[in-house]
């Protein structure tokens, strides 16, 4: 049995047949499946034949401790290249390409042509993972947007001060809020919003049920309610991201 050493994946020859080790792909494809679930579930998934497709047989192991025994798979070059095609990855492309050029007898490819097939995996690769890299970039610049809105739907209409703070996951209450609120200038002493941020529609002011006293004229409470644009003008001021669409000018 020769086999040729300078090819991308072994192609090893007897009597004029050739064939492909299955641990060699295995390991060129960069499965991240144990080799013998891997080519098991191929040849179970697939209906690959043995005697036509790919033959079995075990080796004898040495180890440090004994030898042992593991049955290997010789592949034709058909069942490689489809085992190649059903991976669906760079590497398993590079492969079918690899396997194609073999079955149109240029089994001794050049070292020039094997190198630009393995460069241009590599670089196949390392886009890749640039790619992906800038996408997750991209999803963390955007997830506290997505995690505001999700906040911020929860309220139906108008809440409260108390409730925003919720809301918004602040790492503190009501009381807390009225005066960050009111040190930023966007309130006056009473909890009252002025009138610009009211004019902006990020808070409203509605009048509670008065109370009333024996022999003194009742008490008039107003309550200040923040809207979605509100919320989202509170979430920017304390940490959040300012999400488009939902901040009116304030002149």
């Amino acid at each position: 049995m020769n086999v040729t050493t300078n090819e991308l994946i072994p192609i090893s020859e007897n009597n004029g047949k050739r064939a492909v080790n299955a641990r060699d792909l295995h390991a060129f494809l960069e499965s991240k499946r144990d080799f013998s679930t891997w080519i098991k579930d191929r040849i179970k998934s697939y209906d690959f034949v043995e005697g036509v497709d790919f033959q079995s047989f075990t080796e004898i192991v040495e180890r440090e401790i004994g030898a042992t025994t593991r049955i290997e798979y010789a592949l034709s070059i058909s069942m490689a290249k489809e085992l190649s095609m059903i991976e669906n990855n760079e590497r398993g492309k590079q492969a079918r390409k690899y396997f194609i050029a073999c079955e149109e007898n240029k089994h001794e490819l050049s070292r020039k042509e094997l190198a630009i097939m393995v460069i241009q995996a590599e670089e196949e690769k390392e886009r890749l993972a640039l790619e992906n890299e800038k996408q997750q970039k991209q999803i963390e610049k955007l997830q506290p947007k997505a995690d505001f809105a999700e906040a911020a739907f929860k309220a139906e209409g108008k809440v409260d001060i108390g409730q925003a703070a919720k809301i918004l996951g602040l790492p503190f209450g009501r009381n807390t809020l009225f005066k960050k609120l009111k040190e930023k200038g966007i309130l006056f002493k009473r909890n009252e919003p002025k009138q610009k941020y009211v004019d902006a529609g990020y808070f409203e002011l509605t009048q509670l049920p008065p109370i009333h006293r024996n022999n003194h004229p009742d008490i008039i409470v107003m309550k200040v309610l923040c809207t979605q644009k509100g919320l989202a003008y509170i979430n920017h001021l304390f940490g959040g991201s300012k999400s488009d669409g939902k901040l009116a000018k304030i002149v």
